[in-house]
């Protein structure tokens, strides 16, 4: 049963992923293991066959390991770089104090949904109520934050830098996280706001991007030599 590796790129939508490679391939039973957002890039897992995509849960009920480029002190209506950005309430943040924040969202923690998302709220989906202007409640989600942590930032440690800044993120967090939500959140916790301006996913589970393929490489000739058969989770 095949699996492929695929390193999504920006601007496309997970589901046209599964379109070209149904053309790619000639088959139609495909699937993935976890929708990526358009503007974010990185790692899909898609079972290629009926026999492979009876495993897609399994792999999306696997942690997941994001790199996030977060903006504190401006935000956007998607909480992403598609939307339009308004400023926050300006503040000025250290090293220290960021980190602390960061602290407070790491671990067993509940996130409220972004409205630009996929859930169903009295049988409409979040970002069909957000297009006709509708703000509507929806309720808390618990998650877990594995890891919370800088790669690269406008701070050093004792320099008080004013918003807006731009920081790098690793995040290592369960399924069903939104990090979107969760930059909001960081802004929140600073005194302001926040949004992602960069997403890219780089691990589900054990497997990583640096074993991906591009989608662009793939073709009819030779899909099914970039292939794996060794992705059945082992506890089936």
């Amino acid at each position: 049963m095949p699996f492929l590796l695929v390193d999504k790129p920006a601007g496309i939508t997970s589901h046209d992923v599964i379109d070209r490679l149904r053309r790619v391939t000639g088959i139609r039973t495909i699937g993935h293991a976890g929708t990526l957002d358009p503007f974010a890039t990185g790692l899909l897992i898609v079972a290629v066959e009926r026999d492979a995509t009876k495993h897609i849960a399994e792999f999306v009920g696997m942690d997941k390991e994001y790199v996030a480029d977060i903006v504190i002190g401006q935000t956007t209506d998607t909480l992403d770089p598609e939307g339009d950005v308004t400023n926050g309430p300006p503040v000025t943040t250290t090293n220290d104090e960021l980190r602390t924040a960061m602290g407070t969202l790491t671990g067993a923690i509940e996130q409220i949904p972004p409205m630009y998302s996929a859930i169903k709220i009295g049988g409409k989906k979040l970002y069909d109520l957000a297009r006709e202007g509708k703000d509507v409640e929806r309720p808390p989600r618990a998650v877990t934050i594995h890891e919370f942590s800088l790669i690269s930032h406008d701070l050093s440690s004792s320099l008080i830098i004013p918003s807006p800044f731009t920081i790098q993120t690793k995040i290592v967090c369960s399924s069903g996280t939104y990090i979107r939500a969760l930059a909001r959140d960081l802004g929140l916790a600073l005194g302001t706001v926040g949004y992602v301006t960069a997403l890219r996913r780089t691990k589900i589970g054990s497997y990583s991007v640096d074993n991906a393929v591009k989608l662009v490489d793939l073709t009819a000739q030779n899909w099914i030599d970039a292939a794996r058969s060794d992705m059945v989770p082992s506890n089936t």
